[in-house]
């Protein structure tokens, strides 16, 4: 295979040189009410607006349609909860029934055109039910992570105004129930509107809540009963379908804004072009709905490509072993598994021989795609190995809602090079520039920037705050979208994203990427996984410090493993590293959708005040590694 694909090649450079046709040809996939005649507008640039004359409804692209070519007893949805050992199905002509009765529903309480829905619900059917029914009717929903805290869901309350919130009874994790109707509840009241209307999916074994009298109360099943369906309400293209507010967020929400038309356009192009999946593939990702990731390919992405989508309710270890992801491949026949370098790493943790791999015929599965966190080399190659299928990360941002970079299995695919995501992806004029905006030569790190205008898809706007977009995006560049992130682009092109840019630490005069170092630590055989930061020094400005997991069943001395990590990252990288310092420990600080914290590890080291991201898996982790991070 050509290292450069000739006709990815061809149709990147058709997508830079002549965006109007590229994109206007992808728009076919699309069936429009009142069909675009052109494909951007950049009338309220630097903000850009993608098939501004279009109309159609995202809904009736996921489900109606596909139910009228004829293909309604085909699977949707499968929902697996290995949490309770249970597998529901949902056929295209059931699923389109149950949320055009539940867009009933919504209906009955008000809520139309341009209104907002919260949605705060764990992975369960009615999530995926619960944000199509709002689309269906031409509203925005606004998907809260089940986890969060009721001072964090109070704010995107207040912020985004919803009509009506639909909850449950609780979510499930091994060896825990998590009651949410608590946390609604303290959530409306902080907001200020504790008479919000409260739509309930009751869960079986969970007890009534002590406040369920309290809240403005709808039983959903009750209400779905006695709805009547509603159809799907044409939208404009340019009209918002969703807000989703990052993580972390703290103080004034960013709320970023997805749109209809472009968005359905990007993930109808993905499904296909990146990922190889076609109408009745069986496809699954592995993340949550609370997360850009399930937004764009648990819910919206495969169901507008009339695919079956499998949406998972448990771990990738515990649940109740680290063979869980090999059942659900060979139990549903998947075709293609998207999930997080994370959860690959704490499979081989529990599993480094992957001995309960060969339990399960995964013959189905074609491709392993991962993205979320860097794909570090180690993990890559054991994948590899283990599955004996391609193995693509690709790279993108909640912003973005799809790939920036990315290797194109449905157009042939590009070979593989480890530790990269590959290419830019059609529609990102990507460029690696230093502090000063000027491109940096191949090899060279620098701050990856985004020429405007992005392509379709990405996020036109933060809700209610235009000028916080372009200030926080848009303004230390000219002309350039900033992603935050640090990497380089080798001399293929192929781009090597190293982590954020405030991963970038000041070794006495040297500027060295943590991430590089990540990898280097990876590669040994008794590393499960690590974390590289930069903390304050008198001397040099800032050190490295490594922090490594180690695998399940390893015995080493830990001075023993220091020593040769130590060794490791000088040979590989070089004395200028300055690398003297590797700790084990138990465990790393993530956010639930399994990035490391990096940057609050580095803030207790240093001893800065610092509030801990409400996105963490487990805060205990943070209080267990306290007195590691800043010893007394």
């Amino acid at each position: 295979m050509p290292l450069h694909n000739s006709s990815f090649s061809e149709e990147y450079q058709r997508s830079l040189s002549d965006p109007e046709g590229f994109w206007l040809e992808a728009a076919n996939a699309v069936d429009w009410a009142a069909k675009p005649s052109r494909a951007h507008s950049d009338e309220d640039a630097p903000l850009s607006r993608w098939f501004p004359d279009g109309e159609m409804n995202t809904c009736h692209n996921a489900l109606d349609r596909h139910v009228a070519a004829g293909r309604g007893d085909q699977t949707a949805l499968i929902h697996d909860s290995a949490m309770r050992g249970e597998v529901t199905t949902y056929t295209y002509s059931e699923l389109t029934a149950a949320v055009a009765t539940f867009a009933g529903v919504l209906r009955s309480l008000g809520v139309g055109r341009g209104d907002r829905v919260v949605i705060y619900l764990p992975m369960i059917p009615e999530a995926a039910i619960a944000m199509l029914a709002t689309a269906r009717l031409g509203a925005i929903h606004s998907v809260v992570f089940g986890g969060f805290a009721a001072s964090e869901l109070s704010v995107r309350i207040l912020d985004a105004a919803p009509k009506a919130i639909v909850t449950t009874s609780g979510g499930l994790e091994p060896n825990k129930q998590i009651n949410y109707l608590p946390t609604v509840h303290e959530a409306l009241a902080k907001a200020g509107v504790p008479e919000l209307p409260v739509i309930i999916k009751r869960r079986e074994g969970f007890a009534e809540s002590a406040v369920e009298h309290e809240l403005t109360a709808v039983d959903w099943d009750a209400a779905m009963a006695g709805a009547q369906p509603a159809d799907p309400v044409m939208v404009k293209s340019t009209d918002p379908l969703y807000v989703l507010y990052t993580s972390g967020t703290t103080g004034v929400p960013k709320g970023v804004v997805r749109d209809n038309g472009g968005h359905a356009v990007a993930l109808l192009w993905t499904m296909d072009k990146l990922y190889n999946v076609q109408a009745g593939d069986v496809w699954w990702t592995a993340s949550d709905v609370g997360w850009v990731v399930g937004h764009s390919y648990i819910v919206y992405g495969p169901l507008l490509a009339g695919a079956t989508t499998l949406m998972y309710e448990g771990k990738p270890v515990g649940t109740p072993d680290a063979g869980a992801f090999w059942r659900v491949i060979a139990q549903h026949g998947v075709k293609a598994l998207f999930t997080a370098p994370t959860a690959l790493r704490a499979i081989r943790k529990m599993d480094p021989e992957a001995e309960l791999l060969k339990k399960y015929d995964v013959g189905t599965l074609q491709t392993l795609f991962t993205a979320g966190e860097r794909l570090d080399t180690d993990t890559f190659h054991w994948a590899s190995k283990v599955l004996g299928v391609p193995v693509v990360d690709h790279w993108w941002q909640t912003e973005t809602g799809w790939g920036i970079v990315g290797n194109p299995q449905g157009m042939g695919g590009l070979p593989i090079k480890a530790g990269s995501p590959s290419l830019p992806l059609p529609g990102y004029d990507l460029r690696v520039v230093d502090a000063v905006g000027a491109e940096v030569a191949p090899g060279e790190e620098g701050n990856i920037v985004l020429a405007l205008p992005l392509p379709p898809g990405t996020l036109t706007t933060l809700w209610n705050n235009d000028q916080r977009y372009v200030d926080s995006y848009l303004s230390v560049f000219e002309g350039y979208y900033t992603t935050g992130d640090s990497g380089y682009r080798d001399q293929d092109g192929y781009v090597f994203v190293m982590g954020r840019t405030d991963d970038i630490i000041n070794v006495a005069g040297h500027r060295l990427s943590t991430g590089s170092m990540e990898q280097v630590l990876g590669t040994h055989p008794a590393v499960a996984e690590c974390a590289v930061i930069g903390v304050a020094d008198a001397l040099k400005g800032q050190k490295a410090v490594g922090f490594v997991v180690l695998k399940a069943g390893v015995s080493i001395q830990a001075a023993d493993l220091e020593r040769e990590l130590v060794a490791l990252v000088r040979k590989e990288i070089g004395p200028v590293a300055d690398f003297k310092s590797a700790v084990v420990v138990e465990a790393l600080p993530k956010t639930r959708s399994g990035k490391i914290l990096r940057k609050t590890m580095r803030q207790i080291a240093d001893g800065d005040d610092c509030k801990v991201p409400s996105t963490i898996e487990d805060s205990s982790v943070i209080e267990y590694l306290r007195p590691i991070l800043r010893p007394s």
